[in-house]
């Protein structure tokens, strides 16, 4: 059983030292931005020799006579870590591949060969100027984890603490920023070529995914993560996660409390320590509610390998990646996951509708329902236990590009961590279904007291914007007033729905106007005739013949062009 009494390791962690010194320099004139190339320390030379290298392996996997979604899992992986990363991000957006490849590239996980402990030394070294044997009184020559990005040691500090040391491995974010601008320029290509399709937002993909380098490659975000969540951890005796030690991170290098217990991927052991797999599967899906829709703060990448049970404590642990919801977006998620517990469609439709970023185009608005429906159909009546959420969100997914509807990243985030959560429990604890237990969450938290205080909130958010809108519109109706003063102010009128009828005016306008113009030429092209102007054509002034000429095709085509409205108005 996990211990209710056990508390949480209380520890003051200091981070405010941390400093952005990347990217800035100082000029004669002020700050200047280094441009991404220089920053990174990129040449077209090392471009071309990482293009020629990604060539080669896209060669020996034979992609141009066929790519099936194990070969393309493979060769991400020969790719390195960019790629891992890509087929990570790829597996979640099924709008641009299809569901075989999604699910295969779902199973990337970013182990890798160790680097050598003598690398793991000298860049400490170089990171703390200074001799290691100053901090750390030993380190264990054997990693615990090796991972595409870092490296994990366990380690003492001369000061007596055990702790874990994780080490990134030396230029692994110069080689990210290479690929990067490797698919930036490959994006700026096929923009080029296919101006007008949105079937893939190639460049969205590639600007999302060194936005997730950024933040997994600078390890003092990591650390603040760290210290963040420790202090969430507070409020919850069972949960927990390892204090940082911010003196002694780096950009490169971060050190933490070491965790000795057993992961959540060996069941076997921790029931024969004693544990609940049912209690530990509940309170960790509830303590992740809690993280998505309370705090807006969680763990974004809960795979079994970062969830360990320690003294009847759940500890999560590597905090590279994390995710952040502002209020209204945990609104409506709340709403749309309590919707579809309830099985209440109409609230999921609405739900729906107000998750998206920019409101569907009205034209499509009758396609978006009808699509909305079958989504409420499929899902919103399914019993709790069948339902498969990795499906859901991917029909979500697949609905909001069809329709041109722009989904928050952070939703993708959500949803990823939702399906990594959902296979842990799927293959380790079966016996918890996820979603029963949020919903339960979601309904627990409707207090009366609750309620009000959230509603309490929206009102003063929308009240603050009403305000500012309302000033706004006062000082445009100001900016209207002197003009129509002035005599300056136009108004553009649109009637909504009197496009046919104006149209229709229109030609008949058009035709009387020609209508005349041909009565006219024949009458002039009479008189002429009359008046025997020469020089002749077949008896006939030539000036009074072209006329005639002139006069008879337009009056054909009046003819023509009425048969044809005609018929298409029929039909």
């Amino acid at each position: 059983m996990i211990d209710p009494t056990s508390q949480p390791t209380d520890s003051t962690v200091d981070l405010e030292r941390a400093v952005q010194r990347e990217g800035v320099t100082f000029s004669l004139f002020g700050l200047r931005r280094d441009s991404f190339s220089e920053r990174y320390h990129l040449t077209r030379r090392g471009k071309a020799k990482r293009l020629r290298e990604i060539v080669r392996i896209a060669k020996q996997f034979d992609i141009f006579h066929g790519l099936t979604p194990v070969k393309m899992r493979l060769m991400f992986e020969a790719l390195g870590p960019t790629f891992v990363k890509v087929g990570q991000i790829l597996s979640m957006r099924s709008e641009m591949l299809p569901q075989s490849f999604c699910d295969e590239l779902s199973k990337l996980r970013a182990d890798a060969d160790p680097m050598p402990y003598q690398t793991v030394v000298d860049t400490l070294a170089k990171e703390y100027g200074r001799p290691i044997d100053e901090i750390f009184s030993s380190i264990d020559s054997k990693p615990l984890g090796s991972a595409s990005l870092a490296q994990v040691h366990r380690a003492t500090l001369t000061t007596g603490e055990d702790v874990a040391v994780k080490v990134q491995r030396p230029g692994v974010r110069e080689t990210m920023a290479q690929d990067v601008a490797i698919m930036r320029s490959l994006a700026k290509v096929a923009a080029k070529l296919f101006p007008d399709t949105q079937i893939i937002d190639f460049k969205g993909v590639v600007e999302e995914l060194w936005d997730t380098f950024e933040a997994e490659t600078d390890f003092l975000v990591e650390a603040r993560n760290l210290a963040a969540f420790k202090k969430f951890s507070k409020a919850y005796k069972y949960m927990d996660c390892p204090a940082p030690y911010a003196e002694l991170c780096t950009e490169h290098v971060v050190v933490m409390d070491y965790v000795d217990g057993i992961s959540v991927s060996h069941p076997g052991r921790l029931l024969d320590a004693g544990y609940d797999l049912k209690e530990i599967g509940t309170k960790l899906v509830d303590n992740y509610a809690t993280q998505i829709l309370d705090e807006g703060f969680f763990h974004a990448d809960p795979h079994p390998g970062n969830i360990i049970v320690r003294g009847g404590q759940i500890v999560l642990i590597d905090l590279g990646m994390t995710g952040r919801l502002d209020q209204r977006t945990r609104t409506v998620l709340k709403d749309m996951l309590f919707a579809v517990a309830q099985q209440d469609s109409p609230a999921l439709a609405d739900s729906l509708l107000r998750f998206a970023v920019a409101s569907p185009d009205s034209e499509d608005y009758p396609s978006l329902l009808a699509d909305l429906d079958m989504v409420v159909q499929e899902f919103g009546t399914v019993d709790l236990s069948e339902l498969d959420i990795a499906a859901f969100l991917t029909s979500l997914t697949q609905l909001a590009s069809r329709h041109g509807i722009e989904i928050p990243s952070s939703i993708t985030t959500v949803g990823r961590a939702l399906v990594t959560l959902e296979g842990l429990l799927d293959e380790f604890i079966p016996n918890v279904n996820m979603i029963q237990i949020i919903s339960a969450h979601i309904a627990a938290s409707q207090t009366p007291e609750t309620m009000v205080k959230n509603e309490a909130k929206s009102l003063a958010i929308e009240g603050r914007q009403a305000l500012h809108d309302a000033m706004a519109a006062l000082t445009e109706m100001k900016h209207a007033t002197r003009m129509l003063t002035r005599g300056q102010l136009r108004v553009n009128m649109e009637l909504v729905g009197s496009e046919e009828p104006f149209q229709q005016l229109s030609d008949m306008v058009n035709r009387l106007t020609m209508a005349l113009i041909v009565v006219g030429l024949f009458i002039g092209s009479s008189i002429v005739y009359y008046a025997g102007i020469k020089p002749v054509v077949f008896g006939i002034p030539i000036v009074g013949f072209m006329g005639y000429i002139v006069a008879f095709a337009l009056g054909c085509w009046i003819v023509l062009d009425i048969l044809i409205k005609g018929r298409r108005k029929k039909h």
